[in-house]
């Protein structure tokens, strides 16, 4: 996952990196490795402090992902604190790359996830890499499966939104990728 994660990050770092007279060109590659460092690093401290509903929001689409976005300023503020102390960018210069960057590598993330078309991320895959123990991605899974739902995906009506659910859908509506795509809100 972290390869897909960097390679949207140098995506998005034109403008904010390489086209950035405030980014001196011998550390565009190394500020957009820390971009993708820091993205990874705060989704994994979002989770490991118990931010499930956070990610659950995230990953379902229920939360905006813009400035407001707690998640979104956790790893915003992360990486302006990073990029000025490795690279020597002034605050606002820094505060500019992270706020720039972030929302748009986010909402890139989020898209291709939720895109049954796109298998470049998986969810499951995302959840798993950034929890790194089942205990945290099954209660991520858990808070996922409850915002289904509310959405109606619980396919067998046995009141939860499982496995099971994913086979009637495999069946009968569009595959796995159907029930991915109903689940996070895609048709």
């Amino acid at each position: 996952m972290f390869e897909q994660l960097t390679q949207l990050v140098q995506q998005y770092g034109g403008d904010a990196v390489v086209k950035n007279t405030a980014v001196p060109n011998e550390h565009n590659e190394a500020v957009i490795s820390e971009t993708s460092n820091s993205i990874f690093a705060g989704l994994q401290k979002i989770a490991s402090e118990g931010g499930v509903e956070q990610l659950a929001g995230l990953f379902n689409g229920t939360s905006k992902l813009d400035s407001s976005n707690p998640v979104v300023q956790q790893i915003t503020q992360q990486l302006t604190g990073s990029l000025g102390e490795k690279f020597g960018l002034s605050s606002a210069d820094s505060a500019g790359v992270a706020s720039s960057m972030i929302p748009q590598v986010l909402n890139s993330l989020i898209n291709k996830a939720k895109d049954p078309n796109d298998n470049s991320f998986q969810i499951s895959d995302i959840i798993n890499s950034i929890s790194g123990n089942s205990g945290q991605a099954s209660s991520i899974m858990d808070t996922i499966s409850k915002y289904g739902m509310q959405f109606g995906l619980d396919q067998n009506a046995d009141g939860k939104v499982d496995v099971a659910d994913v086979l009637v859908v495999a069946k009968t509506k569009g595959g796995i990728s159907g029930f991915i795509g109903r689940l996070f809100g895609s048709k």
